[in-house]
């Protein structure tokens, strides 16, 4: 065998208890069993096949021939047990009638159970029969019954057994857990958790998990103090959500907006002592979007000429706002004369069909949406409906505000602003906290924002050709207003009616000023004298930011959120070090992130699509929002370390640091961006002196020499 190239060996060091530690240098080659001979040897260990070697740090895996090559210089391993004799060891300690030695068992089971190997040798010892007998029986509490749950959630969470399998009794157990108020928090915690993984994966599962865990059990514990407990039942109402049939969906979200669990929230949660955290907040965003994706199916279905009930919705609003002008005479009006009063009271409410109004509401989407919201509108405050109407009829004709066309187009854009209708991201967290104070709140804020557009139409003082502009100017009204993220509607009618025309010019221009660049030559050759300079300086402030570090989330394929680590590049540009932390670690010292890349190992850098960990999952939903989050660095002989970025604010500066360390251009928005703004402070800092002068596109004409050069003044005849 030719000796192993100094790229295959790793120096590392090997302990024991009560040894003293080995140093030795581990060639990759060399099988793995020969290597364990040669270690147990040297402490004159027999039996080399009963021990394996595990890392000391971190989740303090096992190694294997599959995951040696992750092994750095400067590891430090641990001479142990064997896979197969751990799981052996502890396959019989659960079943120990000693109390003590089972408790003891069970808990160093939870923690090795997060290793795939170790799994693996205990599942393949029937080890999962003995934890659903330990669950089955009934006897475990406390403790004990907390590290049971919590080995078999890491064991299931390798998805070598499929959770079909789980029998009817385990299941009702983990049910009755969740359903008494006399278990350990902890226990219910594992339970939720176990119940919200369950119900994704089959249809039985679900309809057994909703039977027997009502949505009433859920909202009491969310009103507990513990905002674990809280964000476990969290997550289980929101898997049965996701998994419910549309009328399913329907029917819980009505259930639940009857025993009022958007004002709890808003109290409870949202605006409770605790700051609320990402998943929680992942799962508001969900819940919100799930509500109102119950419109899509209105916002979706044209108006239907032959339908009588939508007739009378139309004839309603027409009464509602001229009942006092229309109602008294028209019996004694001919047929065709109460044709022509309807279609002149149609017109006047803004429809573009005055005969047959319902052909302006065929368009889907808004559909019946724009019909529902006008409706609510006219029956919910009936005397703001008659004012927009009647103000309206008594302007001149080229200045009236059409409240039928202004209301179909609102709702349009107000589904386009809240994204009714779109599937809910993976791993959005941004909700409105006025929305879980409200009831009906999409009608509610069509209310608010209708007469908003009566505002704005006769501040801008408005023509019928000034429609499109007139609900431009109000779309922006409403997003800029829902960007404050305002607490209550009451706060958002106040902000957004604060926000009138003169304040949105007022921003354009302030906002134009500050995007606006002269285009006059020389300043344009000024740009690109800066650029270089500015670009240095963003590319030092990326590989500042790198060695700042970021924490990131690792994302499997059954849970939105997994384990955490953390990645930052050294001082001196050179290492990039990475590991796993715990949970509440802002910004570890460099230190403990015992990983290590050499830069000068780092070969290219991988986005999106083209990352190893993204075509994984491609045989499931591929989620959007993670494609674009996520990129690799492949180094040494094609390995890749995956990274999926919390923001895209997070993914620009990395990726741009990466490509600097590789000695690419950086090509995110981001460094656009930044250089653009850049540039425009840097030329108005050197332009600050022209103020109010006009530069010229091309540069003043030199001037003829004089006819002679004979003008220099002498000052000793002056002094005389």
């Amino acid at each position: 065998m030719p000796p192993p190239k100094d790229k295959d060996v790793v120096k590392i060091a090997i302990q024991m208890v009560g040894a003293i530690p080995q140093l030795i240098d581990l060639p990759q080659t060399k099988p793995l069993a020969s290597v364990l001979k040669e270690v147990c040897d040297a402490w004159s260990l027999p039996n080399a096949e009963h021990y394996a070697l595990q890392y000391v740090d971190g989740q303090q895996t096992y190694i294997t021939e599959s995951n040696r090559g992750e092994i750095k210089n400067g590891s430090i391993l641990r001479l142990t047990t064997s896979p197969d004799q751990e799981a052996e060891r502890l396959y019989s300690g659960i079943q120990s009638n000693n109390s003590d030695v089972k408790t003891d068992s069970l808990k160093k089971l939870a923690g090795l159970s997060q290793d795939v190997t170790f799994a693996q040798e205990f599942i393949n010892r029937n080890g999962l029969k003995q934890i659903f007998y330990i669950v089955e029986e009934g006897n475990a509490t406390g403790e004990m019954l907390a590290h049971t749950l919590k080995a078999f959630t890491e064991l299931m969470e390798h998805d070598f057994v499929s959770w079909e399998t789980l029998s009817a009794a385990f299941i009702k157990k983990i049910v009755s857990y969740v359903n008494m108020n006399t278990v350990d928090a902890s226990v219910q915690q594992l339970s939720l958790s176990i119940l919200e993984n369950m119900v994704p994966t089959s249809r039985l599962l679900f309809e057994l998990v909703k039977k027997e865990v009502t949505l009433d059990r859920l909202l009491t514990h969310l009103q507990v103090t513990n905002a674990q407990l809280q964000l476990k039942a969290m997550a289980l109402l929101i898997a049965l959500l996701l998994t419910a049939t549309d009328a399913e969906r329907r029917d819980m979200m009505d259930y639940l907006q009857e025993k009022n669990i958007r004002q709890f929230i808003h109290k409870n949660i949202i605006h409770s002592s605790e700051p609320l955290g990402d998943e929680m907040a992942h799962y508001l965003y969900v819940l919100q979007s799930v509500s109102l994706n119950l419109c899509e199916r209105r916002m979706r279905t044209s108006v239907d000429p032959y339908s009588q009930e939508q007739r009378e919705l139309l004839q309603s609003l027409r009464q509602t706002a001229f009942e006092s002008e229309s109602e008294a005479p028209a019996s004694n009006f001919s047929t065709e004369r109460r044709r022509s009063l309807c279609a002149k009271e149609f017109r006047k409410l803004g429809f573009t069909n005055n005969s047959n109004p319902a052909e302006d509401l065929r368009r889907a989407p808004p559909g019946l949406l724009a019909l529902d919201n006008m409706v609510y509108f006219s029956r919910h405050t009936p005397n703001a409906y008659s004012r927009f109407v009647l103000e309206n009829s008594s302007r001149e004709d080229k200045h009236e505000c059409p409240f039928a066309r202004s209301s179909i187009q609102l709702t349009l854009i107000l589904c386009e602003i809240l994204h009714v209708g779109e599937p809910c991201s993976e791993t959005a967290q941004a909700f409105y906290p006025m929305f879980f104070g409200q009831d009906h709140f999409f009608e509610e804020l069509f209310c608010v924002c209708i007469q908003l557009v009566n505002k704005t139409w006769k501040e801008m003082r408005a023509t019928q050709e000034d429609f499109d502009k007139v609900l431009q100017v109000v779309r922006e009204q409403i997003t800029r207003t829902l960007s404050l993220k305002p607490t209550s509607l009451e706060l958002f009618k106040t902000r957004v009616n604060a926000l009138n025309y003169s304040e949105i010019l007022k921003l354009r221009q302030t906002e134009r000023l500050h995007q606006e660049e002269t285009l006059a030559v020389p300043v344009l050759e000024l740009r690109e004298r800066l650029k270089p300079e500015l670009l240095e300086l963003i590319r030092q402030q990326r590989l500042l930011h790198l060695c700042e570090g970021t924490l990131f989330r690792k994302i499997s394929s059954r849970r939105r959120q997994d384990k955490l680590w953390y990645c930052r590049l050294s001082p001196n540009h050179k290492v990039l070090h990475y590991g796993d932390v715990e949970e509440g670690v802002q910004s570890p010292p460099i230190e403990s992130l015992l990983e290590k890349i050499p830069v000068a190992e780092m070969k290219m850098l991988l986005v999106g699509k083209e990352c190893p960990h993204t075509k994984e999952k491609s045989s499931g939903k591929q989620n959007k929002d993670v494609l674009e989050l996520a990129f690799s660095v492949v180094y040494d002989t094609e390995e890749c370390l995956n990274f999926i970025a919390p923001t895209r604010y997070e993914f620009c500066l990395w990726t741009d640091g990466l490509n600097v360390l590789l000695g690419k251009e950086m090509t995110s928005e981001r460094t656009q961006t930044d250089l653009d703004v850049l540039l425009s402070m840097e030329l108005k800092l050197r332009l600050l002196d022209l103020e109010n002068i006009s530069i010229p596109d091309t540069p003043p004409p030199v001037p003829k020499p004089p006819s002679n050069l004979n003008f220099c003044y002498d000052f000793s005849h002056a002094e005389q």
